[in-house]
């Protein structure tokens, strides 16, 4: 018989990453992957088992080709006629760019309390800086894991 993990026996550590000139959905993946805990062998599809993730540097994230003007991304405002389309682009001149990458990991989680719970443990600042120090985060260096992971 498998026993099961208890919620309040998990250890969440924190990772840091930087991600000037990387890929977003790449690293979307991985956020994704992390947040849910699959990179653990304790993974369980019921439970939070994910550790925190602190994103910097997010103004200078990448996309390839031209997704940067042609992606579209809408919103509905619930009136009639009342849906809005906006580029990434455009949301990089509006100083919103960690909402480019807090809707392409929202998108791989799952619905629901657990998805909002695993989304809140994501930290994204758009500079080097961050108050998260304290935590002591593990720096994973994104763009050597895989050459592909880097857009030039």
């Amino acid at each position: 018989m498998t026993p099961f993990k208890k919620d309040h026996s998990n250890k969440k550590d924190w990772i840091l990453i930087d991600a000037e000139n990387l890929s977003v959905g790449r690293l979307a993946a991985y956020i994704s992957m992390v947040l849910r805990g699959k990179n653990k062998p304790t993974y369980g599809k019921h439970y939070d088992d994910g550790d925190f993730i602190v994103v910097t540097n997010v103004k200078k994230i990448k996309f390839s080709g031209k997704k940067m003007l042609e992606k579209k991304y809408y919103k509905h405002t619930g009136y009639p006629g009342g849906i809005k389309e906006f580029t990434p682009k455009e949301l990089q001149k509006r100083n919103k760019s960690y909402e480019i990458l807090k809707l392409a990991v929202k998108r791989m989680l799952p619905g629901g309390p657990l998805g909002k719970k695993q989304l809140s443990k994501l930290k994204i600042y758009d500079d080097d800086k961050h108050p998260h120090s304290a935590n002591n985060p593990k720096i994973v260096d994104f763009k050597k894991l895989n050459s592909k992971n880097l857009v030039k």
